[in-house]
């Protein structure tokens, strides 16, 4: 059997592919791949088909209605929205009838806002809807609101009652006041009409393993549901449609204050996926600390 001789050619691209193999499979090189592909706790994550991107962990600032971190005064308030920012947070979550709503644009001042993703909220009883929403651009002292969300729906049908509401927020839109709008629910009936309104286009969901302060089916906002897989399924369709999804109640408003229970929300929180991102209110340096590294762990197991 006559044997053939490679060519020049031949030769320089098989030992190219095999060193290129042998690159690859380096312990440096699959290191250098397993960290590019790490998921944490401060990645920029896309917001639906929203087009917009913010941190996986958002900073809540309205933990019971915002007077827990109303307590710990405006200095103090500033400094943990700015020590979350230089952790890597750039979602700062804040509302119209929160303590705190006066504060938020004094904590971001300086910050670059381009970076940034501030999402807030107004009220269904707001009579003035452009002038609202322009209040929250001059308190904030920003050009726009990243996201803009109805706060605390809770009826069946409640988009037939809030039409000259979405108008204007479809109005400030259009202007370029708000990047996205969306909606807050407080019961099962209200999620499901937001699911099913071609308007929404961002969702805040309350979701934690434990069932607590999540939607149930009666139509009041302090009344606790006490099944979860209900709120599940409006979620899985809220995706299905391209929808942003933001999970709140993700420590149970606080009351989570066994560290076993905190482990155990978040993991659910982080293996479903099923959220963008989620919001945990805060009161100290400790609490981002905490959060982060719990996602981080949740997220590299997951």
């Amino acid at each position: 059997m006559k044997l053939h001789s490679l060519s020049r050619r031949e030769f320089v691209r098989q030992t190219a592919a095999l060193a290129g193999a042998a690159l690859f499979s380096s312990p440096a090189l699959l290191a250098a791949e397993a960290m590019r592909t790490k998921r944490t706790a401060v990645d920029q994550v896309p917001l639906g088909k929203t087009g917009l991107k913010l941190s996986r962990l958002g900073i809540g600032t309205g933990t019971n209605s915002g007077q827990v971190q109303k307590a710990m005064g405006r200095e103090a308030f500033e400094r943990l929205v700015r020590y979350a920012y230089d952790q890597g947070i750039t979602y700062i979550d804040a509302a119209q009838s929160y303590a705190t709503f006066e504060w938020i644009g004094g904590a971001i001042k300086g910050l670059p806002r381009e970076k940034l993703f501030i999402q807030s909220k107004i009220l269904g009883q707001s009579e003035k809807v452009l002038e609202t929403i322009d209040r929250h651009r001059k308190v904030f002292d920003t050009d726009y609101v990243d996201s803009l969300l109805i706060h605390c729906m809770i009826k069946d049908g409640w988009t037939d009652g809030a039409k000259r509401l979405m108008d204007a927020l479809d109005e400030a839109q259009q202007k370029q006041w708000i990047r996205a709008k969306g909606v807050s629910c407080h019961s099962l009936p209200a999620l499901r009409t937001a699911t099913a309104s071609p308007w929404t286009q961002v969702h805040l969901v309350r979701v934690n393993p434990q069932a607590k302060y999540i939607d149930g089916m009666e139509q009041t906002w302090n009344k606790s549901g006490t099944d979860l897989e209900p709120v599940l399924a409006e979620v899985r369709t809220m995706r299905a449609k391209g929808r942003g999804v933001i999970g709140m109640k993700i420590i149970g408003n606080g009351d989570f204050t066994d560290a076993q229970d905190r482990e155990k929300s978040i993991r659910f929180a982080m293996s479903r996926g099923l959220l963008d991102a989620v919001v945990i209110g805060v009161k100290s340096t400790g609490e981002i600390d905490e959060a982060i590294e719990r996602i981080n762990r949740a997220l590299a197991e997951a």
